[in-house]
């Protein structure tokens, strides 16, 4: 798995707006607290908007908002809408054929696991668990 920065940032945008629930938060300020560039933000809002993460309002008094409750977004949920499988090889999908030696192959075996851990871990973490922790003041650490 790797995050690229439309990765980083959409999870970083997702985070803010959980952390200011209930709240619209214009771009300016999630640019700014998210230390993101503005009109990529801009692009990576329009995307989490396409994913039904996020709702947006028009006006002077507009913004953005998540579009569920912390609590039923799962961090695997963002990474996986944005940047694609967590898989580190193709080969652990079960409907790739395009190796005559995957059955006997000794490696799939351990991609399997490496996958299956790490979506272990980001399926069973909400946006509200990484509120929750960042209010308890374990940091606001954006960067992944």
């Amino acid at each position: 798995m790797r995050i690229t920065y439309r990765g980083d940032y959409a999870l970083k945008a997702v985070l803010d707006l959980a952390l200011h629930q209930g709240t619209l938060v214009t771009t300016h300020d999630l640019a700014r607290r998210t230390d993101a560039p503005l009109k990529f933000l801009e692009q990576v809002l329009l995307d989490l908007k396409r994913g039904g993460f996020v709702e947006s309002r028009r006006g002077k008094v507009g913004g953005y908002l998540l579009a569920r409750d912390p609590s039923q977004v799962r961090l695997g949920e963002v990474i996986r809408f944005i940047d694609g499988p967590i898989e580190p090889i193709e080969c652990v999908d079960k409907k790739y054929d395009g190796c005559r030696d995957l059955y006997k192959c000794i490696f799939r075996g351990i991609w399997q696991e490496v996958a299956e851990s790490t979506s272990r871990i980001i399926d069973n973490i909400t946006f509200k668990d990484l509120a929750e922790r960042v209010k308890r003041g374990q940091g606001l650490v954006y960067s992944i």
